[in-house]
């Protein structure tokens, strides 16, 4: 099967494969404050690291459509300067759905997920508390990409992870963090999820 990109409803695919081929991607759970210290909390699927020295992270959002303008978490982040990755877990996949909701501008995502927040240390947005990873960020710039969609936009924001968090129960004897003891979750296509709860290793080649 061929196809040119967004040209799949003619070869029988109701639905745009993209997500689905592009897949596990991992989820970042992003918490945020606005100008006037109101918490926004979302999850973003277009999300993952792009550097590690020092440790960079991104998270893509579009907007503009029907007049609403970018994400709260874009439009915070900018703002303020600071975002917090939250580490989405399969013990807390059904609150991380509920922050999906678009709610009011100013209405917290956290407090209708029932998630109690904690301070972080070197930035002002809080963390999910029940989460057993966070990275603090210092927001470093937005990157706007090409859009198909005259009134839309693609936005990557981009930051730098500045201290981190890390429950001690995912910390195995060897010092590395298990991701079998907190099943991270990914996106995947559609409506689709998956967790990580096995891995191997393989050594690569001298």
């Amino acid at each position: 099967m061929y196809f040119e990109a967004g040209d799949h409803i003619s070869k029988g695919l109701p639905h745009n494969p993209f997500k689905a081929i592009v897949a596990p991607r991992p989820i970042g759970w992003i918490t945020t404050l606005d100008g006037e210290g109101n918490v926004n909390l979302a999850p973003y699927s277009f999300f993952n690291a792009v550097a590690d020295n020092p440790p960079v992270v991104f998270f893509a959002s579009s907007g503009r459509a029907r007049g609403i303008g970018v994400k709260d978490s874009q439009a915070n982040a900018e703002e303020t300067g600071e975002f917090v990755c939250n580490v989405a877990t399969w013990d807390l996949r059904e609150q991380m759905n509920k922050t999906s909701a678009s709610l009011p501008r100013h209405q917290d995502e956290a407090a209708h997920a029932g998630l109690e927040m904690i301070a972080s240390t070197l930035v002002k947005p809080p963390r999910v508390k029940a989460s057993p990873i966070h990275m603090e960020c210092r927001y470093l710039e937005t990157v706007e990409l090409p859009c198909d969609d005259p009134e839309g936009g693609n936005f990557m924001v981009l930051g730098q992870v500045v201290a981190f968090h890390i429950d001690e129960a995912v910390i195995d004897g060897q010092g590395q963090v298990d991701v079998t003891r907190y099943k991270p979750l990914a996106r995947l296509g559609y409506r689709d999820y998956a967790a990580v709860t096995e891995v191997f290793s393989m050594m690569r080649p001298g």
